[in-house]
């Protein structure tokens, strides 16, 4: 099983990866200020609270799975209005502010937050007022649990930054193992596995049971396989940058719309885990890793500059556990 993080905070199955479109702390002059809600936001309802809420230490060695995975996608969460996670609260803040950091970017938050921000787990156990949330409605309770127990301070900034689009190889077509979602399994039909789960090339994404979820996992080949089914397309450069240290937030300009199903294999390179910066305009080549990308799903990382959303936490407190 391939894990990144923390278990259960961006996979399910062997992992389901977190989706949202805000790549985080870039170093360089903030060009504007924001706290204005998500549309995301503003459709879960604006402003909500847990009913009531329990906070207290993760106790080391042992973790709790969470009630679901504190990703960015938009799956069902579990009836019944309960809540609870084994988390640092960095974590907590991703999950309540729908974004995804990459490794790089997640460095750069913890390098300005007190110690304790990354190495202490917290045990959130809470029970929503509704009988039957959404992950979204759960998402805007736990910014207002952040806010009161941890005095979460914090905004986002638009700023001009390097970054890797993910735009399509040739103008109009897509690779084989990236394709429309109508055209594969539909989310309600019976889920059978493909014969040949090591080679999914004829069922983009079809070693996934279920819908709105990314699952990764190490091959007996020592390959990782990564794939999705009826995800946005906007969704699959953060998926990518979860798995490799692009050193530079990964967008996407392939102007492709809709929902996708899609499965990616590629070699781990053992002596490069970073890909080489390039200088403005130039088309990013190899190592195996972003050959399967163009290949396999007829998109190819392009090095440009791009305003992104940037998150700056601006005050935190450790909370007194009850």
């Amino acid at each position: 099983m391939f894990q990144a993080g923390f278990p259960g905070h961006g996979f399910t199955v062997a992992f389901s990866l977190l989706l949202a479109a805000v790549p985080a702390i870039a170093q360089t002059a903030p060009r504007a200020t924001t706290s204005r809600p998500s549309p995301w936001q503003t459709a879960a309802g604006g402003h909500m609270e847990f009913e009531v809420a329990s906070i207290h230490l993760g106790e080391p060695g042992k973790f709790s799975p969470p009630t679901f995975a504190l990703n960015i996608d938009d799956t069902a969460v579990p009836p019944g209005g309960f809540f609870k996670a084994d988390f640092p609260l960095l974590v907590y803040i991703e999950f309540a502010y729908k974004i995804e950091l990459t490794p790089e970017q997640r460095d750069t938050v913890l390098a300005r937050l007190p110690d304790w921000v990354h190495s202490q787990r917290f045990v959130i156990d809470a029970k929503t007022p509704l009988p039957n949330p959404t992950k979204d409605q759960i998402r805007l309770m736990m910014q207002s649990l952040l806010a009161d127990r941890f005095k979460l301070a914090m905004h986002f900034e638009t700023r001009d930054v390097p970054v890797y689009a993910l735009v399509l190889a040739k103008p109009g077509v897509t690779g084989p193992r990236l394709r429309a979602h109508e055209q594969g399994l539909a989310c309600d039909a019976p889920w059978t596995a493909p014969h040949d789960p090591e080679s999914p090339a004829v069922a983009p994404g079809g070693f996934v049971p279920k819908c709105g979820n990314v699952n990764a996992t190490y091959r007996s080949d020592h390959t990782v396989l990564l794939g999705a089914r009826n995800i946005s397309i906007d969704h699959i450069p953060l998926y990518l940058a979860s798995l490799y240290k692009f050193g530079r937030p990964v967008i996407d300009q392939t102007g492709l719309r809709g929902a996708f199903d899609f499965s990616l294999d590629w070699t781990p390179d053992p002596n490069s885990t970073t890909l080489t910066q390039l200088d403005d305009d130039s088309e990013l080549q190899g190592p195996p890793f972003v050959d399967a990308v163009k290949n396999q799903l007829g998109l190819k990382l392009k090095s440009t500059r791009a305003a992104v959303q940037t998150l700056v936490i601006d005050h935190v407190e450790q909370p007194t556990p009850n």
